[in-house]
Parts: C-alpha cells; structure tokens; sequence
C-alpha cells in the first residue's frame, strides 16, 4: 500500500474537505485519546509503531505528486506523537517534502511541531493545532498521552511567528468542553491563531465506552443524546442537528468575535464556514 493516497474519509457526505493528498510517519498512536474514532478501524491502534522504510519510501513516492497539491499530515495517527521523538520520521519527512513543490498541511495536538519551525517556516504550509480544553486535569484524562493546553498554546504561539495556524477546536463534547468555548478560542487567538476549526464528538462503540468508562457521571445524558436522540451517520453518531448546529453557531460567533476565519468540519453545516474546513485556505 503506498503512503501517499489521496483524501478519502470513508466516502462522508459530509465531509467538506478541498482535494488533497493524505501522509501519517506512523500507525496508530500514542496520545490514547478516549474520542478518538481511528481506534475503531486501525488494528492495535494504542500500539503506534512507525512505519517500515518510512523514509526511502516517501522520497519515492513526493515525486509522483502533482506539482502544487496539498499533502495533509497526518489525519488519523499524530505526526507528533510521543513515538516522534526518538524516530523524528516527521522531521526527515518534512526535509524530503521541500525538495518538492507540493503545500502542506499539519493536524497535531502536540507542542512538538514547533520543533520543527526552522524547517516549516519555508515551506508552503499551514498547520492546524488541536486544544479540546484549558483545564489540564481535564486534558489529561480526555487525551492522557498528549502535551497538556498550555504547551499546544506555546506552540502556536511559536509556529504562527512564521507559519499560518488554525486552532482545532475538536471534540466538542456537550457537558465536558461546550461550555468553555469562548475561553479556549480567546486563548487560541490571544496565541496567534487565525481561524478556528470545530467539530463534534462522534459516537462511536468503541470510544463511547471508553467516555463513559472515564466520566461515568455523564453516561446517563450522553446515552440519551447519542443512543436515544442521536443522528446516525455511517459508522458515526452524532448530536442530532438542531443541538449540532446551535453548538455551531455560537462557536461562530465567537471567533467572528475575536476576528477569526471559522469553519466546522463533517457536521453538515458547511454553509457557515468563512474558511476551508481543513485551515488550507490560511495559504
């Protein structure tokens, strides 16, 4: 299988995506994020390895990209995971990728991508960096492998000196980070963000019973939200509509508030987006 594919999430209607390209250094991953959907289709996802001839492969494949194309890193397994660390597949990728006239496009929730700035500053690149929370006791219970607020606030601030970002605003989880998002878009602005990208939580049955496992005192309200009144998608089910879009809504308005590009991503609702759903549009 090639590493380089294009874009396809799984056929979604929904999804709102430009046409771009798709890359990850490694398969699964370590942040063990409770939300995450990839679980549910990536064998032994919590047990990130890196991918075989990562490198000479990738040098192989840049060349058959059509100049111009959007390479997005990485979708599903973090770029920057811990794994990134001692491998720095990512950091010898990204010294392979500009040797070539391709523009990319960064999704992270780890401080680690400002690591990298030297290399991404010259690059045709936008990055797109994940903070669900400000609280990090909470953080660390949502997603315990990954860098806490305070440091992805670091990075951006770091990365946007040279480099557009966009903060991710994803998962919005009714009852657990609903009720913070002007604190944590105020914070993403205050840090050099340019636009805000939201999405809400998708059940799926795997993660759901991790949430649940974690937060037993919001089992009883997600049950009735997703099993009971829920929006079947797919293998996903989401907060249906009306609740979808008034979460939507008021995150919009909270980033035109602060002067910020906002788009939400695969809820359907893609006519209240100023932005590329993705942060590309930052280029």
């Amino acid at each position: 299988m090639p590493l380089i594919t294009p874009f396809d999430p799984w056929q979604n209607c929904l999804c709102s995506c430009p046409e771009k390209y798709s890359l990850a250094p490694y398969v699964g991953c370590g942040h063990h994020c409770l939300y995450c959907y990839a679980s549910s289709y990536i064998p032994e996802f919590f047990r990130p390895r890196p991918k075989k001839d990562f490198l000479p492969r990738l040098a192989k494949e840049i060349i058959k990209i059509k100049p111009g194309a959007l390479l997005a890193i990485a979708n599903s397994c973090d770029c920057y995971q811990p794994l990134e660390k001692q491998h720095k597949q990512m950091r010898e990728a990204l010294k392979i990728i500009a040797r070539h006239p391709v523009k990319v496009n960064i999704v992270t929730k780890s401080d680690l991508i400002a690591r990298d700035r030297d290399i991404i500053k010259d690059l045709p690149a936008t990055a797109a960096i994940t903070v669900t929370t400000l609280d990090p006791e909470l953080s660390a219970r949502l997603e315990p492998g990954a860098p806490g607020p305070e440091q992805r606030l670091k990075a951006i601030e770091r990365l946007s000196r040279k480099t557009p970002v966009a903060l991710r605003l994803d998962p919005l989880i009714f009852g657990i980070n609903t009720d913070s998002i002007e604190k944590i878009i105020a914070a993403g602005a205050g840090a050099g963000a340019r636009q805000v990208i939201v999405s809400t939580y998708k059940m799926r049955r795997d993660n759901f019973i991790r949430m649940c496992d974690k937060f037993p005192e919001y089992k009883s309200l997600w049950i009735k939200m997703y099993k009971l009144n829920g929006d079947k998608k797919g293998p996903d089910t989401y907060l249906d509509k009306n609740r979808r879009r008034q979460i939507i809504l008021n995150a919009k308005a909270v980033s035109q508030k602060y002067k910020l590009l906002f788009a939400s991503c695969r809820e359907g609702l893609s006519g209240l987006n100023s932005a590329l759903c993705d942060g590309s549009g930052l280029l």
